[in-house]
């Protein structure tokens, strides 16, 4: 299965990923409460950010997961860590199914590391999930990412991990 990754737009997007967002299973994605309106803000902040982009990823044209990158030297771990060059931030998000697919939310992870890993000035990916969210965790470790350890973020406790290229592709060839 091949995902089609294109920018998000935030005025046609807004509504189709506010569905998303708000969804109980995107607790961790801390929209829960979010009108249209504050998804159409958000993103258009997003839009307008030099250093952070937002990306919808398609199945066969349907849309089916959202996509972030972020300079962590700028945004949401400046300051938290030491950055370096190369380090691109990533939070990634599947649209709420009732028909779960088994293997899908892997499938999604690993196109979205493909995706940042295909420029080659990334050279590492940054993930700093909240520390109750064992499901990513399980996730990102199957890709390659090792916890770095808990840091204190304004709005959760979370658990910093890195990723490197190699480690990467290591993980994703023994599962290929």
């Amino acid at each position: 299965m091949t995902f089609t990754i294109r920018p998000l737009d935030p005025l046609k997007d807004a509504s189709l990923v506010h569905g998303w967002v708000t969804d109980p299973k995107a607790a961790f994605w801390m929209m829960q409460d979010a009108k249209l309106v504050d998804v159409e803000r958000a993103y258009m902040e997003i839009a307008a950010d030099e250093h952070h982009h937002a990306f919808l990823g398609l199945d066969d044209g349907v849309p089916v997961f959202l996509m972030e990158s972020y300079d962590p030297a700028h945004r949401e771990l400046a300051g938290l860590y030491e950055a370096r060059p190369g380090d691109v931030g990533m939070h990634f998000l599947v649209a709420p199914t009732d028909t779960p697919v088994h293997g899908f939310t892997r499938r999604v992870i690993t196109a979205v590391m493909a995706h940042l890993f295909a420029d080659p000035r990334t050279l590492r990916v940054v993930v700093e999930p909240d520390v109750r969210n064992t499901a990513v965790h399980a996730l990102n470790e199957a890709v390659g990412f090792v916890p770095e350890g808990e840091i204190e973020k304004p709005e959760k406790r979370a658990l910093l991990s890195f990723c490197t290229r190699e480690r990467f592709e290591a993980a994703t060839e023994v599962a290929a």
